[in-house]
């Protein structure tokens, strides 16, 4: 696993992630919003043209994690399977296999705006589905970026991603972190996702994820 980047949020340290999740020592939780599991085989159910192995990679990466901090629970945060067409059976044995290397494992899934239409997770990988928000300490764990009105508010949905500029018309695009005075914004943790540009201001930070490392963009 790569190295962690402490930060303080709401009193709270927290771990940002490279492998873009955070992990919330106090709690020994880990928070992932995004995952969108089984999203290439949802395409590939509509006749598109996708890439195969993406799920499995995305678990890959999640054990890694999971193998290596010490973690009560893992907390979802919206958007655990895509669409219906997630379903395939390919996807849900590789879900059922990761479920039973860690069945002792607490996990919660926070529903997101695609859980709704996907459907919860079958009821054999043992997986709490709870609405929005879940509060647990000083924040409000949510899907959709809203204002929560007495907590900090960690989300995803937007999938937020920041380009920086080089010399000339160079620029790269990167998932990113961005942490704000009342809400907080993790990237998605799904590799086959898009994303949506965010910008700095001096109410944020942001933190870019690159070369398996977390770089914080200076204003």
């Amino acid at each position: 696993m790569s190295t962690p980047y402490p930060v303080l949020l709401a009193g709270e340290e927290l771990w940002l992630l490279p492998e873009k999740a955070i992990y919330w020592p106090t709690q020994q939780a880990l928070l992932i919003a995004d995952a969108h599991f089984g999203k290439a085989a949802a395409y590939r159910s509509l006749g598109q043209p996708v890439p195969q192995g993406t799920t499995r990679k995305n678990i890959a990466m999640l054990d890694i994690v999971l193998n290596t901090l010490p973690c009560r629970q893992l907390i979802f945060l919206g958007d655990f399977l895509h669409g219906r067409g997630s379903h395939a059976p390919a996807t849900l044995e590789a879900l059922a296999h990761w479920r039973a290397r860690h069945r002792d494992l607490a996990m919660t899934l926070i529903r997101g705006n695609h859980d709704k239409s996907a459907g919860d997770p079958p009821a054999a990988l043992n997986i709490r589905v709870v609405p929005e928000p879940l509060v647990l300490g000083p924040f409000a764990l949510q899907h959709e970026p809203a204002r929560h009105p007495t907590r900090h508010v960690l989300a995803g949905h937007v999938h937020p991603v920041y380009r920086l500029h080089g010399r000339g018309r160079q620029s790269l695009r990167l998932a990113c972190f961005r942490l704000g005075t009342d809400v907080s914004l993790l990237p998605a943790f799904g590799a086959f996702t898009g994303g949506y540009p965010v910008e700095q201001d001096e109410n944020c930070r942001i933190f870019v994820i690159g070369d398996n490392e977390i770089w914080p963009v200076t204003p």
